[in-house]
């Protein structure tokens, strides 16, 4: 599937309509952030692999995880799980030259290889910090946003803690060898409140918060 077909057909299934974000799409070539020796069309509608037993989520995937971040520009945005960093480049677009997208990766390798992607592509905006993501980035926080591109067995709970009231995080929970449920969480003066947008099928999380 090709860029053209695969914006063709989130037009006739009437999703990822925002145009902050097909802008943000475009401006992200996923094709330098693959790694794909068959060379199989880098806009397939399906995760790739990206060593270490990890992938690049499909593109609907992450069009939709990022439509329900609602990322405003200026904002600063804490990503969990840099991957090959394309999803952090997508955020990085949305949030604009004003905001900030900080990416924590837990595998040495993949951020060392995020971080020259993003180089690639010419994303400045992006920090990717190699650490256990699980447990937030304190040195940055609070955060506008955060989305963890992994699944978890629950949010952990310094994510919560270092979103701002009023942010938002999304995140794929449940548990591994089934889909998980992705959650939108919005953080209020008097609490949280969730909401569950569909089901999803990630590697899981690695770290503290993480899976063993």
């Amino acid at each position: 599937m090709g860029k053209e077909k695969l914006l063709k057909s989130w037009k006739d299934r009437n999703i990822v309509q925002g145009k902050r974000l097909l802008k943000a799409f475009l401006a992200v070539p996923r094709e330098l952030f693959i790694n794909d020796s068959d060379g199989a069309d880098a806009y397939e509608d399906k995760p790739k692999p990206i060593g270490e037993g990890q992938t690049i989520s499909q593109p609907t995937t992450v069009m939709l995880m990022t439509e329900a971040l609602e990322v405003k520009p200026g904002q600063k945005v804490l990503e969990i799980g840099a991957g090959s960093g394309w999803q952090a480049g997508i955020l990085g677009k949305m949030a604009g030259r004003t905001g900030k997208v900080i990416s924590a990766e837990i595998i040495p390798s993949l951020a060392e290889a995020a971080r020259e992607n993003l180089k690639k592509a010419k994303i400045k905006n992006v920090l990717v910090v190699l650490g256990d993501g699980s447990k937030g980035f304190s040195e940055e926080a609070p955060f506008d946003r955060i989305m963890v591109t992994a699944a978890c067995p629950e949010i952990p709970q310094p994510l919560i803690g270092q979103l701002n009231v009023g942010g938002i995080l999304v995140a794929p929970v449940g548990k591994l060898g089934a889909a998980q449920t992705m959650e939108k969480l919005r953080k209020t003066k008097h609490g949280v409140k969730r909401e569950e947008l569909g089901e999803y099928l990630f590697v899981p999380m690695r770290g503290e918060w993480g899976f063993a």
